[in-house]
């Protein structure tokens, strides 16, 4: 196995177009609904498989419906499900989408089993097989976020296995004083901008860089959405701009620049063309509405790096 991408497993349910949230005993219309998978592990695994690496899936789901399309998906995507485990105390977690004319998005979210994944649950045969442990969610895994994800990574790093973490919007607030026991024994660290800046206090992607890497992380990738990304090593940095797309959604765009990260590093290719792959993942996914259903596989999406160099 390449990766194994571990954390949090979602379905999102969107209804369209929702434009004011009902009073108390008052009734919405709305024209549309449709049920999606999501949540960062989830979106980074399909995008893997897509681009043609070797990937397995880790988290808690619960013994439901969604569980089982959560399955199925990543299933018909070519994603190991070894690793994922069903909870009996908790259902899948979900988010509902009130999606506004304008396209702006209200979240309504139950944490649901992916509250409940701790340490204890891992099964460190399936971590061993890979080369690529991804942790993917970090702040909305109550149970095992801070010190349990902080020994997880530290024992992997031990076995030899190539770290990386994707970080979530921190709604405790905490943001470091969570996230600090984990970063010394990550490789690879891929957060948004805003992430990063409420981590280090500063949003220059320079300065965000430094700061990360005296925690010893080998290589930082900052999402800037539509800036594109800031990417750097101990020897290296580059400003990698974002592919112009017709953007339909842009949900799930930085789950997917991560797998195409990972996908390059996988490959062993070097920084540049490894950022590119990223940045055209990520343009793929928001050309369709969903979190997967614009990623295309490796010849595709190496297509978008190549027009846009002949521009």
């Amino acid at each position: 196995m390449d990766v194994l991408s571990l954390g949090i497993f979602v379905v999102d349910v969107l209804g369209r177009p929702i434009d004011s949230f009902p009073k108390k005993g008052k009734l919405v219309l709305f024209d549309e609904l449709e049920i999606h998978t999501g949540g960062c592990a989830n979106n980074t695994a399909i995008a893997l498989a897509r681009l043609g690496v070797s990937v397995g899936a880790m988290g808690k789901i619960g013994n439901d419906h969604f569980g089982n399309l959560i399955l199925q998906d990543l299933t018909e995507n070519n994603v190991d499900t070894e690793g994922m485990q069903r909870n009996t105390d908790a259902n899948t977690s979900y988010t509902f989408v009130a999606v506004a004319s304008d396209g702006e998005r209200s979240f309504c979210h139950y944490i649901g089993a992916n509250g409940e994944l701790c340490e204890n649950d891992l099964n460190w045969d399936i971590i061993k097989s890979a080369k690529i442990l991804h942790i993917a969610g970090a702040f909305v895994m109550p149970k095992f976020d801070g010190q349990p994800m902080a020994n997880v990574l530290k024992k992997a790093k031990s076995l030899g296995i190539t770290t990386s973490l994707d970080t979530t919007w921190d709604a405790s607030g905490k943001w470091l004083e969570t996230l600090e026991p984990c970063l010394p024994f990550v490789d690879i660290f891929l957060p948004s901008l805003t992430e990063a800046e409420h981590l280090t206090g500063t949003s220059d992607p320079r300065k965000i860089s430094t700061f990360l890497r005296n925690y010893g992380i080998s290589k930082i990738g900052i999402k800037m959405g539509e800036r594109g990304s800031y990417v750097s090593t101990p020897d290296e940095e580059l400003f990698v701009p974002a592919y112009p797309v017709d953007i339909v959604d842009a949900t799930g765009a930085g789950d997917a620049y991560v797998a195409g990260f990972l996908a390059g590093t996988v490959k062993g290719w070097d920084l540049k063309t490894t950022s590119e792959l990223a940045s055209a993942t990520g343009a793929a996914c928001v050309t369709a509405i969903g979190t997967t259903a614009g990623i295309q596989n490796l010849e595709e999406t190496m297509k978008i790096c190549q027009n846009n160099a002949a521009t």
